[in-house]
């Protein structure tokens, strides 16, 4: 069998993957392997992705906020399409839920309480006495996903990285100084870094290497998509209450995109809408806003896994040469770009950005066999 030679093998093409690959390949030759057709297949391809300041850990916080300059003034060549777009996220309170938006309003930043006419005046449909309070997020942005992971595909392959689809890696050992990688389309590759971005997939790569498995569970997430008819949603904030039980936010100018922020174990797997979910994410949407939901025009699913803490698993694994770039959980699309800047950083045997210097051992791979 002949093995391709390169510096870095990334398994998985997807938003983790292609963010670190981007950033190493101005020092490394790199390859991405990726076992589907297309790049950014599952979670990637089905996230409705928002830059939320005050949304997920202390680590996720940290890498969130060095990501938004990037967001905002991506390089030139990057992309043509504008990658931020505001988007205010408001926060309804029902009575049960006050000790949550006290807690968010205290540990948050850059987020207001607003009272209930105010809210009502930005969402009109807005149901008399389901809130008692709100808050708003003023300076959150809906994220351009498929620009954004386009951009990344375009910087790898300028700097001379390969992707490679359909390339499940079936066999991993390390040998003679080196990580290889047999593929399903019957390719082999060799290189001393070895980075798994594989997701969902993510224990699975590391049980194939014989690295320490971290505990990563995949969760299902449902969206909806409806007509919210009379009511014009364009302008509106992401919608949702405190308690983070649904949220609903404008999605193709004129319809709503409805979820009941639902976790729910899976195995790894192409996941797929459950009937249930869907009932769950109406009810719920429908017990704040006034909107009659005549139909579903359409619903997906999508996986987003977690380590055991819920915070992201970055750097070097237990093994020479073995890095994670796992455990994003529904934060990868905001932290992307600092995150492949932390993890190519680490990789080259750097010190990490300033900014993210303390997120080093809230995110570390071998935080859990300590």
């Amino acid at each position: 069998m002949q093995i391709t030679a390169t510096d870095a093998i990334i398994i998985g093409a997807g938003m983790a993957g292609a963010t670190v690959a981007a950033q190493l390949a101005h020092t490394h030759r790199v390859v991405m392997l990726e076992a589907e057709d297309s790049a950014g297949f599952h979670a990637t391809g089905r996230s409705a992705a928002i830059w939320i300041r005050n949304y997920g850990a202390a680590d996720v916080r940290i890498l969130t906020a060095a990501s938004k300059d990037f967001f905002e003034n991506p390089p030139d060549g990057f992309t043509d399409a504008k990658l931020a777009h505001p988007r205010p996220v408001l926060h309804l309170a029902p009575p049960e839920q006050m000790p949550q938006l006290e807690a968010l309003l205290a540990g948050g930043a850059v987020i207001e309480r607003i009272g209930v006419a105010a809210a009502r005046a930005l969402v009109p449909a807005l149901r008399e006495g389901f809130a008692v309070d709100a808050l708003l997020e003023t300076d959150c942005f809906d994220i351009e996903v498929a620009a954004l992971h386009a951009g990344y595909l375009k910087m790898v392959r300028r700097l001379g990285g390969q992707l490679a689809l359909r390339h499940h890696a079936g066999r991993i050992w390390y040998e003679g100084g080196a990580w290889h990688t047999e593929t399903s389309a019957g390719d082999a590759f060799a290189a001393p870094i070895l980075i798994n971005a594989a997701g969902a997939w993510g224990d699975v790569v590391a049980a194939l290497a014989g690295e320490p498995k971290i505990g990563l569970q995949p969760k299902r997430r449902t969206g909806v998509i409806v007509d919210p008819a009379p009511y014009a949603v364009r302008d509106w904030p992401l919608v949702g209450d405190v308690g983070h039980s649904w949220y609903a936010r404008p999605e193709a100018r004129t319809k709503l995109m409805v979820s009941p922020a639902d976790e729910t174990d899976s195995e790894p797997m192409d996941a797929q809408p459950d009937e249930y979910d869907v009932a769950v994410a109406l009810d719920r949407m429908q017990q704040a806003l006034a909107i009659e939901v005549k139909r579903v025009e359409h619903s997906w699913a999508g996986l987003r896994s977690f380590a055991p803490d819920r915070s992201l698993v970055i750097g070097p694994g237990h093994l020479p040469g073995f890095f994670w770039m796992c455990g994003q959980g529904g934060y990868g699309i905001q932290t992307a770009p600092a995150a492949g800047h932390f993890l190519a950083a680490q990789v080259r045997g750097q010190a990490v950005p300033a900014a993210m210097a303390d997120a080093v051992a809230m995110v570390d791979p071998r935080r859990f066999s300590r």
